[in-house]
């Protein structure tokens, strides 16, 4: 039996499959078998998965069923005692899986392990900054001020910890265990990590290390935060069916940590008045955002209201020299949290 079971959703990817499964095929940990699955991709990708001759390499097919379906169809047919999932433009380096394996072995407390992000650009270049969430004692207002994991390619979870949570569904016809709810096409993943922390006595933990390497893509439409907003709204509306009050505790707190995080994507993609009308009702929403994250909260507020007031030329050179700025400081952290973690 295979130790980890690797879970490649594939749909319309073609540009970056090969790198991401060569980036598990040499992995330094070579325990694992590779699952794509190939959610009725409507390009080559998949073509692109056959040339590999990799025996560890299976290719499952299905309708389309979103990121949550390809997962569950992932899990279902893994026959690992870790589960791992990577999405089809991102990539991990070599340690990856090592570092992950090493971490549940020594942490049986631990169910859900998972690493820091480097952010790379299109062409697979990194932009030198990174996700540098709380790696340790993760609670369920952790969750709700955004999810530690920070991305599909993070995580290598126990298989037990999937099974605590699974549930059947027959949305497709028959009924099927399910783990991740396909009724979410976004916050799949945070509504998942939610049950585990709500409903099992898993912990969820992070490595100091940036393993994963998490690909931006430059365009993307203003549109679409709001539906993801949106989304978020159905997974608190969810999660109030099994945990009424906790959400009706911290529902404020995660609104305004949702705007937040949703203003900064708006910055990202230059729309300077949803990116300040965001963090305006962040503010509004929960004040003590700006008590209890005072740095992030400030410098966002302050980003989305220049790039709403100043020159596009003079918004993008501030923004270049801040970025070097924070990219630094994250880079000169995480090299101080490997040697601490290393002694």
């Amino acid at each position: 039996m295979e130790k980890v079971s690797v879970i490649i959703p594939v749909y319309g990817v073609e540009k970056f499959i090969a790198a991401t499964v060569q980036s598990v095929l040499g992995q330094t940990y070579e325990n694992f078998e590779i699952l794509i699955v190939d959610d009725a991709s409507p390009d080559n990708s998949v073509a692109v998965c056959e040339q590999f001759g990799d025996q560890r390499l299976r290719i499952l097919r299905q309708a389309n069923r979103g990121l949550a379906g390809a997962r569950n169809t992932g899990i279902r047919h893994a026959t690992g005692e870790y589960i791992a999932f990577l999405d089809g433009d991102d990539l991990w380096q070599p340690e990856k899986l090592a570092a992950h394996v090493a971490h549940l072995e020594r942490s049986p407390e631990v169910g859900v392990s998972f690493s820091r992000s480097e952010f790379i650009d299109e062409a697979g270049a990194s932009l030198h900054t990174y996700l540098m969430p709380k790696l340790q004692n993760i609670t369920v207002e952790d969750l709700f001020r955004g999810s530690p994991i920070g991305n599909g390619s993070a995580a290598v979870l126990r298989r037990e910890v999937l099974e605590a949570i699974a549930f059947e569904d027959s949305r497709h016809g028959s009924p099927e265990v399910c783990y991740f709810d396909e009724q979410f096409r976004r916050s799949e993943d945070i509504e998942c990590w939610l049950r585990i922390v709500l409903q099992t006595p898993w912990k969820i933990e992070g490595l100091p290390e940036a393993l994963t390497l998490y690909r931006v893509n430059a365009g993307g439409l203003s549109a679409s935060l709001f539906k993801q907003l949106e989304s978020w709204e159905q997974v608190l509306a969810k999660t109030r069916t099994y945990a009424p009050e906790l959400v009706q505790r911290l529902e404020p707190m995660g609104m305004a940590y949702q705007y937040r995080y949703l203003a900064r994507s708006a910055i990202r993609l230059k729309a300077a008045s949803d990116a300040a009308r965001l963090m305006r009702r962040s503010v509004t929403t929960y004040w003590p955002i700006v008590r209890e994250e005072p740095k992030r909260t400030l410098l966002t507020f302050v980003a989305a209201h220049l790039l709403w007031l100043l020159p596009q030329p003079l918004y993008a050179s501030l923004e270049r020299a801040a970025t070097q700025i924070t990219g630094k400081g994250q880079k000169d952290q995480i090299l101080k949290e490997q040697a601490e973690q290393a002694v």
